[in-house]
């Protein structure tokens, strides 16, 4: 991963990003010697976002089971006969 001061990135942030966008590579920017943010490709993050909520997903539904908020298929086949006219 490449690291880059935040001054740098005030000086010469077209360059930084133009790198980005070829290599693809997130840029750690540092303030003061400290992580401060990363910088991702645009595909990269919107990927990362689908990514989460898909775990989101399943992680409510693990917690939907787990609480016996479920339905048998003969349940959910009833429920379910309303939107499949």
């Amino acid at each position: 991963m490449k690291v880059e001061l935040v001054t740098n990135l005030k000086r010469q942030a077209t360059k930084i990003l133009a790198d980005l966008h070829v290599s693809k590579e997130p840029v750690l920017i540092t303030e003061h010697g400290q992580p401060s943010a990363y910088l991702v490709d645009v595909e990269d993050y919107e990927f990362m976002q689908r990514r989460l909520a898909l775990l989101d997903g399943l992680s409510r539904g693990e917690r939907a089971v787990l609480e016996g908020r479920t339905y048998s298929h003969s349940e959910a086949k009833e429920k379910m006969s309303k939107w499949l006219k």
